[in-house]
């Protein structure tokens, strides 16, 4: 009897459903953690410009310029890997002039100018490297603007204080729906942020003296989406 069912019932018309599992119910929240730190680096700009009529011959003074500088800085106790070129310009200006009362252009001087970024790992030091800047020829200076190094710990021990948020947050919700917290299903870091002052110093040339810097401090933030199972 079993064999002929098997035979003739017409299998293919008949639906069996789908059979799924049930999601467990979830409380889903994000921690919070935050600390107050002090400036760990300072970056400063400084540039050298040259003009002249001649292209090459203001190439050649700004490259000077700019080789004779970074030589200063590293002199100073500057890491190559803490000067970096930041920006380089060579442009011709034009000039207006009026001929039979029309007003026209022409051609001017070659602007050259080249700009390196500084970073300053010792900020005890800024008020120097700031002096030695304020001398060496450069054209522009800017800074400096302090920060937090991207290379820190004070935001691995954050984790487990916004974890602890997480928890804390995720339990009061529990406990107003009349449920329990169970276990974590699944944890996103929400990265990490710094907010700063920033401080600017500009055109040092010749100010000299070793006027006294304030670092301040970075606040790092951080967070995390944690979701926890209720029972």
């Amino acid at each position: 009897m079993v064999l002929v069912l098997v035979w003739v019932l017409p299998w293919s018309r008949i639906s069996w459903g789908k059979i799924t599992l049930q999601p467990s119910e979830v409380v889903t929240v994000t921690g919070e953690a935050n600390t107050v730190e002090k400036n760990q680096l300072a970056s400063f700009t400084a540039g050298v410009e040259a003009v002249n009529d001649n292209k090459d011959m203001a190439v050649d003074e700004v490259n000077k310029k700019v080789n004779d500088l970074i030589a200063a800085v590293k002199g100073f106790g500057i890491g190559d890997e803490d000067v970096q070129t930041q920006s380089i310009s060579i442009y011709q200006s034009e000039e207006s002039y009026f001929e039979g009362g029309v007003r026209k252009t022409r051609k001017g001087q070659w602007r050259v100018n080249n700009s390196i970024e500084i970073t300053l790992r010792n900020i005890d030091r800024a008020s120097e490297l700031t002096d030695l800047l304020s001398s060496s020829g450069a054209t522009n200076i800017y800074g400096p603007n302090f920060r937090m190094d991207e290379k820190n710990d004070a935001e691995k021990g954050l984790y487990e204080v916004a974890m602890r948020d997480a928890r804390e947050k995720a339990e009061s919700i529990a406990r107003a729906s009349g449920r329990k917290l169970g276990k974590v299903l699944s944890v996103n870091d929400g990265g990490t942020a710094n907010t700063y002052p920033v401080y600017a110093r500009m055109d040092l040339v010749g100010a000299g003296g070793g006027a006294p810097l304030e670092p301040g401090s970075s606040t790092v933030y951080k967070s995390m989406t944690v979701s926890f199972e209720l029972k």
